[in-house]
């Protein structure tokens, strides 16, 4: 239900925010969106400060908020255009650590006078020299921002650790509305045809083909499958650096994966699905196991990060790296029809304790106001 749009809580003109994004990831840029609609049903003026094509993905200036293209880059004339955008900002909105980084950078020393919220999605995934300068710019951003605020406890932690002055946990909701698809819905039935499933389990995995999603394990994990009979199919969806790594692996071992590239179905090949995979070595609020357990899809995910908070016992899980303990997960729930029936009653229930859209703009909307609250004389 789309609330109704109030005054501004100062009684006098409406509260100004700048939300910066960077190029973002799907749940950090529908995040946003759903942020700003909401902030601006409420009565307060958004400006989103993200590189055009956030925009064109995500919409804000459809969400009643203006846009401000800022692209996804430290160099001078980026920190400039975002300095002018956050000029007349009461409270200053970051998400993500490469947009907190620019932000710090152009509010300067106007942070004395302008709160800014930086709210941490997720780790930032590096090895080596750039692992070190990733780590730099959480310290730098972690003691800047007024209030860092994490999408799961093990951020908070970070932060706090970093030197963060004020961290909280955000309250994230998974936007839209999800209805779970019946097992006989014939789209269902079409999408597993489609995808190559007719006859056999299939398996779904969705994101970046990058090291940190434990892709290489899971493809370990696959050898174990072929001698299921029927041998279930694991379906990737994403695409990253390591496609051709994959794929070759895929083509020499005969493994029962197929890489299908990006994909704009993935809420309905996940609902075709028996069981949905998240084989990461770390994750904050998984997207996928959020879509999961919302369609009523069985997950076996490792005991990283986040996960265990998110998915509670509605969900299998296994040591990340540990392939043999991932195939078996998945070979058990596979032939107990019970479990995952259990597991199916028990995301539902879980999913329905996490934050709503209304309760996330609330939240925030709290810290705003506890942030630009006019303070009384002493």
């Amino acid at each position: 239900m789309t609330p109704v749009s109030s005054p501004s809580p100062h009684g006098q003109s409406p509260l100004r925010t700048v939300q910066v994004l960077g190029g973002g990831n799907a749940a950090s840029g529908a995040h946003v969106r759903s942020l700003a609609a909401g902030l601006v049903a409420r009565g307060v003026k958004v400006t989103v400060c993200a590189p055009v094509e956030a925009d064109r993905a995500y919409d804000f200036t459809g969400a009643g908020a203006d846009h401000v293209h800022v692209p996804r880059s430290s160099d001078p004339v980026s920190v400039a255009a975002l300095r002018a955008a956050c000029a007349d900002a009461d409270l200053v909105h970051a998400h993500g650590l490469h947009a907190s980084f620019r932000t710090v950078l152009a509010l300067g020393a106007r942070r004395v006078r302008t709160p800014l919220v930086v709210t941490w999605h997720d780790r930032a995934h590096a090895e080596g020299a750039r692992a070190q300068l990733l780590r730099l710019l959480e310290r730098r951003v972690a003691k800047a921002a007024t209030v860092v605020l994490g999408t799961a406890s093990p951020l908070v932690d970070r932060a706090r650790r970093t030197g963060a002055r004020d961290a909280r946990l955000a309250a994230v909701a998974l936007p839209g509305p999800r209805e779970p698809v019946a097992p006989e819905d014939p789209d269902r039935s079409k999408a597993r045809a489609e995808i190559g499933a007719t006859g056999r389990p299939l398996l779904v995995a969705v994101g970046s083909l990058e090291r940190h999603r434990g892709y290489d394990v899971l493809l370990d994990a696959s050898r174990a499958l072929r001698h299921l009979d029927p041998a279930p199919l694991v379906v990737i969806a994403g695409e990253g650096s390591l496609r051709g790594e994959f794929q070759r692996r895929i083509e020499d071992e005969d493994l029962p994966v197929r890489l299908v590239g990006r994909r704009d179905d993935i809420t309905e090949l996940l609902a075709a699905a028996d069981l949905a995979l998240l084989p990461s070595r770390w994750e904050a609020r998984s997207v996928l196991a959020q879509e999961a357990l919302h369609a009523r899809v069985p997950l076996v995910a490792t005991r990283v990060g986040g996960v265990p908070e998110l998915v509670g016992d509605a969900a299998e899980l296994v040591p990340y790296g540990d392939a043999d303990a991932l195939a078996g997960a998945v070979v058990r729930l596979l032939a107990d029809p019970g479990r995952r029936e259990l597991l199916r009653e028990k995301g539902a229930r879980q999913a329905a304790t996490w934050p709503t859209e209304d309760e996330t703009v609330a939240q925030v909307l709290s810290v705003y106001d506890e942030l630009t609250r006019p303070q009384p004389l002493i």
